[in-house]
């Protein structure tokens, strides 16, 4: 038996059944359009939202709410302590226009925490079951959770949370294999997420460490999910949901060449160029995407190093020209074209220093 490439929340399919996640400072409109506009994707997730800013009209929790008008499905995710303020949240989002309102029972920042949301709410199973039965309550909308596997090593009780998700009116859950306090490291353990996935009726998504094609394939094979939800995997590899689908769908996925890598980065930065209104802001952000972007790319080091130390968007772009032009001639199998000979060429990343005029040994292009 083949894996599942679609699932069903009430009368929406959401097909293919890649996800990405929501994420904090990333998943903006912005990115988001970017990996619509790669493809691949079956539902995309905003940013968590806090609900006590969108009961007081806070401009900034609208404007991370916003979508484009085709972006469908969506899911606006908010999160806070108070049922009834959570509530009224959940309302505010589904008057927007939304598809999906997601609670956030995930979120393992320390400010979050401390005032008993995220992923606190894994230590609490009587408030989580009071949130989610509010906001239920308040939207005719499809409602879904993401969470942890626990909130430590000793309370692993994501299928606990999640039976009582389903049971208060949750159509979907997303579980991340790590807990609280594991942040983002530990060691893998997707037990939980396979027993949810055997206790409940609902849609069960498997999150954390989908890095590659292989280990999307991993996870659903290893936990019997129903779709997988793909994070920071799709900062480094915005092409990831669309590889992960065309495998589910028997196809090759696509390999990514430097002349694509290179139109979508910027056309990214001409994207959060119209969204942010400051250009140190503008540069903030291509800054954290680029880092993430050029990881595991040959003598990617060198740029991240450039770009981070850039002081305006155009110094950037010159490191960004300069790195995509060499980077394509050494796919066509230049090793030299990184030679470090002129003034805007980067150096090896590779262990030793190199002297100018000295011709860069690199392992010939995969």
């Amino acid at each position: 038996m083949g894996l599942p490439t679609s699932y069903q929340v009430r009368d929406i399919t959401i097909a293919p059944n890649v996800v990405l996640a929501p994420m904090e400072g990333v998943t903006d409109l912005p990115f988001r359009r970017l990996i619509r506009t790669i493809g691949g994707v079956g539902l995309t997730c905003s940013e968590f939202i806090a609900s006590e800013g969108l009961k007081r009209g806070v401009g900034k929790m609208f404007e991370m709410a916003e979508f484009d008008e085709d972006e469908r499905p969506i899911a606006i995710q908010i999160y806070g302590r108070r049922p009834e303020v959570m509530a009224e949240a959940a309302r505010i989002v589904a008057d927007m226009g939304v598809t999906i309102v997601d609670i956030n029972m995930g979120c393992p920042s320390k400010k979050v925490c401390a005032h008993s949301g995220g992923s606190a709410l894994m230590k609490d199973p009587d408030h989580a079951r009071a949130i989610v039965k509010a906001v239920r309550a308040a939207i005719d909308i499809p409602l879904t959770v993401k969470m942890r596997s626990g909130f430590s090593s000793d309370q692993r009780n994501a299928p606990e949370i999640a039976y009582i998700c389903q049971e208060e009116g949750a159509e979907a859950v997303a579980i991340h294999w790590r807990t609280r306090a594991d942040k983002y490291g530990g060691e893998r353990a997707i037990d939980k997420i396979a027993e949810t996935k055997q206790r409940l009726a609902i849609p069960v998504l498997a999150n954390g460490d989908i890095t590659c094609v292989q280990s999307a394939m991993k996870m659903f094979q290893d936990t019997g999910c129903d779709g997988v939800m793909v994070g920071r995997g799709a900062i480094r590899n915005p092409w990831l949901l669309l590889q992960i689908s065309q495998a589910l769908a028997g196809q090759t996925p696509m390999e990514v060449t430097a002349a694509e890598r290179h139109r979508v980065l910027v056309s990214y930065l001409d994207s959060i160029r119209t969204r942010f209104r400051s250009e140190r802001g503008v540069l903030g952000r291509f800054k954290k995407i680029s880092n993430y972007f050029t990881k595991g790319l040959p003598f990617g080091s060198d740029v991240r190093t450039r770009i981070l130390r850039s002081q305006s968007i155009e110094e950037a772009l010159v490191h960004i020209e300069s790195y995509f032009r060499r980077l394509h001639l050494y796919e066509a199998g230049v090793i030299t074209a990184f030679h470090d000979d002129r003034p805007d060429d980067l150096t090896p990343s590779a262990p030793g220093q190199v002297q100018p005029g000295v011709l860069v040994e690199a392992p010939p292009p995969q």
